[in-house]
């Protein structure tokens, strides 16, 4: 289960970052493209990848 949530997360975390470069326009070639929305939605998109990641995914088994 841990694996599947580690998964997931990283892949939050990379749409979160694609949705960010094209809000700010370093990525080209769609309607997102250079709109101030997906400049704000893609890090918080990351910022919940990441918490699902470190939060859940990779955290260590209480022994």
């Amino acid at each position: 289960m841990r694996a599947i949530v580690t998964v997931v997360g990283v892949i939050i975390v990379l749409v979160g970052l694609v949705w960010t470069l094209q809000g700010i326009g370093v990525l080209q070639g769609s309607v997102m493209s250079g709109s101030m929305l997906w400049a704000v939605i893609g890090p918080i998109v990351a910022i919940v990848g990441l918490i699902l990641l470190f939060g859940f995914g990779m955290r260590r088994r209480k022994a």
